[in-house]
């Protein structure tokens, strides 16, 4: 298939609001393509190449944009054949052949092909086309159901895959994807709630849990071999002995473990964030012990336990590792729930995460069937900018840009973010040193004092609350934004949503 097929489509996508038009036109695309085009095309449609990131940033993308082609002639094989090239390219010399090759692809490309690849490796592609769309797409292409189609990705974690099955398998192959023990699956998220009594209304009886300032894992065990993944499912087994250790002491042969890990002091409480995502860096060194934590369990000696209530789930995991379970009471009583949150919060925790006793495991979504509920207002923001410091912090990248996640394209393009806010608190030197190189890194384009970012980077804001604004265009701005810390554990489609935010308006 030539490129500027895709092209018109991504172009067609992103100028409507119409979630039916979108999937109507990816469906009609995805139908044409040949069987070894799927998987590429679904990784390109959300900026997401099967490659990976293949180390080209916004001035390298500038810099190799000439005078564009007439007419369209690349084909999506051709880009993807590309970007192979860039990914191995290294070494003595690679500057210049890397640039070589981004010369070649970009005079062969039109005007528009060359902004979608800008747009693709960049990480900047502003279709709406979301991981969601593309799903119900796929479906529609296939003639599946959608149900089937959304399951076998989130088992699989790759829709590329699950499109190139839904499209050229059965019905029957489809449905048989299950879980695989060392294939990470992607984790149930919680919504959010202003306090207990109003999570416990939406959840009924439930298991009221501590909620941890750590890092999300999914440990994997078969016989004696373990494998250990992150939130976005990074493999993540060798910085983390002391968790590979835990898991090989459990009483099972076969297991797939949910929780957290993170890095306590010598009584025993939790210490900063920073200091337990230190271990997951490539250059991290070994200067701090990690305690895992379970809190569920979705395969247990050949018994797949997604669709068994979470009951069970918490049964099961307490008979093989009672010395990791999380904290917790299960209960409807609004008084117990409140005390769970106050013991957590006293033990240095962020309070409490409350999930209904009936719910199944749904990978990758998130329902009303978690419920995380922390007293201090926290949220996970994407940076938009950042503008250049002044006084102590001059020469410094300081003052960040916010946006909220935009899923419906209530106030933009779906999928966007929404400007709701700046922040320079909360951020030490090391952090302003860091975010200062990073930023420059990811950059898009520039002003004399500010510096935009593609929206890749998770920030957790500490907020006093909301208040109506007309600065920004979803209507409101934080009070009193603070840094946290920043979630490299998180993606920016993890980040909380503008709706989030606007309920911290009603009474």
């Amino acid at each position: 298939m030539l490129l500027e097929e895709l092209v018109r489509t991504s172009q067609a996508v992103a100028s409507t609001r119409s979630r039916l038009a979108k999937v109507s036109a990816l469906a009609d695309l995805l139908r044409r393509l040949e069987p070894e085009e799927i998987t590429t095309t679904v990784g390109l449609l959300m900026a997401r190449p099967r490659q990976g990131r293949v180390g080209v940033g916004w001035r390298g993308m500038s810099a190799a944009m000439g005078e564009p082609a007439g007419q369209p002639s690349l084909t999506v094989a051709d880009l993807d054949a590309a970007l192979d090239k860039l990914l191995v390219t290294a070494g003595v010399g690679s500057a210049a052949d890397r640039a070589a090759t981004l010369r070649t692809l970009t005079a062969a490309a039109t005007e528009a092909e060359q902004q979608f690849i800008a747009g693709v490796l960049l990480g900047e592609l502003r279709t709406g086309a979301l991981e969601g769309v593309l799903t119900d797409a796929v479906a529609r292409a296939a003639g599946r159901p959608v149900d089937a189609v959304r399951r076998a990705a989130m088992l699989s974690g790759d829709l590329g895959g699950t499109a190139l099955l839904a499209l050229t398998g059965t019905a029957a192959e489809l449905d048989a994807v299950g879980l695989v023990v060392g294939r990470p699956v992607q984790p149930m998220l919680a919504a959010t709630a202003s306090s207990t009594r109003e999570a416990l209304e939406t959840t009924g009886e439930a298991s009221v849990e501590y909620k941890l300032d750590g890092a999300r894992i999914q440990v994997h065990r078969t016989g004696g071999e373990v494998r250990i993944f992150t939130r976005n499912l990074a493999d993540v087994t060798h910085r983390l002995p002391e968790v590979v250790d835990v898991a090989r002491g459990l009483p099972v042969r076969d297991v797939i473990l949910d929780g957290e890990t993170l890095a306590l002091d010598e009584e025993g409480g939790p210490r900063p964030f920073q200091e337990t995502m230190s271990r997951f860096g490539a250059d991290a060194v070994r200067t701090t012990v990690l305690h895992p934590w379970f809190f569920d369990v979705l395969h247990l000696d050949g018994r797949d336990l997604l669709d068994e209530p979470l009951s069970i789930r918490i049964s099961l995991l307490e008979g093989i590792a009672p010395g990791y379970r999380i904290p917790g009471e299960i209960t409807g009583d609004v008084a117990v729930a409140e005390q769970v949150s106050r013991d957590a919060l006293a033990a240095g925790h962020e309070g409490v995460v409350v999930k209904s006793v009936g719910s199944t495991y749904a990978a990758g979504r998130r329902g009303s069937n978690w419920i995380k509920v922390k007293p201090v207002l926290t949220f996970d923001l994407v940076v938009l900018a950042c503008e250049w410091g002044s006084g102590r912090r001059t020469g410094l990248l300081s003052n960040l840009h916010l946006g909220a996640l935009d899923p419906a394209g209530e106030f933009g393009e779906p999928g966007g973010y929404v400007m709701v806010g700046k922040t320079f608190k909360g951020l030490t030197d090391e952090l302003l040193r860091w975010q200062t190189e990073r930023f420059q890194e990811i950059e898009v384009r520039r002003t004399a004092g500010t510096v935009w970012v593609e929206p890749i980077t998770v920030v957790e804001i500490a907020i006093d609350g909301v208040q109506k604004s007309p600065r920004y265009p979803g209507g409101i701005a934080l009070r009193f934004a603070r840094v946290k810390a920043y979630r490299a554990d998180k993606t920016a489609a993890e980040a909380d949503t503008i709706q989030s935010l606007l309920t911290l308006l009603r009474p």
